[in-house]
């Protein structure tokens, strides 16, 4: 009798023992579907407008891809830069894949250019002394832009639109009408049409994309 015990205490044990590898499998099936589910169920950024056509300011593009920060800082420019900020600018990923495989950004791209002021100048030029040397570093945020690729809706621009949510601190406007030509579009048709309305040379990720 006591064999027969010890074996079905050994039977008993093994199931039990399946029952929990088993029970960690599905709950890593589950994980794994609810994470799937989640991912595919949420929403994809592309440009939104209301109905009297402006743009709506994107929720979340700081968690986008980075794409680098030119400067033209005040002190450089005589004290009257057109742009005396940082230029932080960001794009979808999913957008940049499709850039870096055909080299040109696909319909429904947005990018975003977020500025900020240089960080309290020290020198003459604008830079100040920090731990890592004499330069220029971030300040405050100072204003957003974006530029939204629709070939059907800025057919006159080239296909690009380009909107302006306020240059100052925060809060940003939450819709923008168009910017008129002369502001923003001019420029880019003057000097980057043939490379998909992009300063493709200021950002190393665009300039130097491997060829298709």
């Amino acid at each position: 009798m006591k064999k027969h015990s010890v074996i079905f205490a050994i039977v008993v044990t093994a199931v039990a023992a399946i029952g929990l590898v088993k029970s960690t499998q599905n709950k890593r099936v589950f994980a794994a579907q609810n994470v799937a589910e989640a991912v595919s169920s949420s929403p994809s950024i592309t440009a939104q407008f209301t109905a009297d056509g402006k743009l709506k300011l994107p929720v979340g593009f700081r968690r986008w891809v980075f794409l680098g920060a030119p400067l033209t800082p005040n002190a450089l420019n005589d004290g009257e830069a057109n742009f005396p900020e940082f230029h932080h600018v960001y794009v979808e990923e999913k957008n940049l894949d499709v850039y870096l495989k055909t080299g040109s950004f696909p319909e429904g791209t947005i990018l975003i250019k977020e500025l900020t002021r240089v960080l309290k100048p020290t020198y003459p030029d604008g830079s100040r002394t920090e731990a890592s040397g004499k330069g220029y570093f971030n300040g405050e945020l100072n204003g957003i832009d974006a530029s939204v690729k629709d070939s059907k809706r800025f057919a006159k621009t080239n296909g690009w639109g380009y909107f302006t949510f306020g240059h100052h601190p925060m809060p940003y406007a939450q819709t923008a009408a168009e910017s008129p030509v002369s502001e923003c579009a001019g420029c880019h048709l003057a000097n980057v049409a043939k490379t998909d309305m992009t300063w493709v040379q200021f950002y190393p990720i665009l300039r130097d994309k491997p060829k298709p």
